[in-house]
């Protein structure tokens, strides 16, 4: 499953599904972004059918990223039942967040 694009129309909705969703806030100008992306789509792939993976534009919805305080970028989120479960701040490599997913 490809990763959905995540606004405030649908964040709510997407997020507060039973399971897990893991959401990268991102910026197409931010280059650590850009190295991130491959793997994002990889546990999308990998992960399909057990995790919903999105992906918030910080410069298209500041208010999303305000109301998570996200600073930096990229930012990854993972969500569980709704509730925030974990979160990474910068460049990690995919076996870490897999590790986030597996937690």
């Amino acid at each position: 499953m490809a990763e959905l694009t995540l606004t405030k129309a649908n964040f709510n909705e997407v997020v507060g599904r039973d399971g897990t969703v893991l959401v990268d806030f991102w910026a197409p100008w931010c280059g650590p972004c850009r190295m991130l992306a491959p793997a994002i789509s990889k546990l999308a792939e990998e992960y399909a059918g057990r995790v919903t993976v999105g992906k918030v534009n910080v410069d298209e919805e500041p208010e999303l990223a305000n109301r998570f305080g996200v600073s930096g970028i990229p930012t990854v989120m993972v969500f569980k039942n709704g509730r925030l479960a974990n979160t990474s701040v910068g460049f990690r490599p995919k076996a870490m967040l897999a590790k986030m997913l597996d937690v």
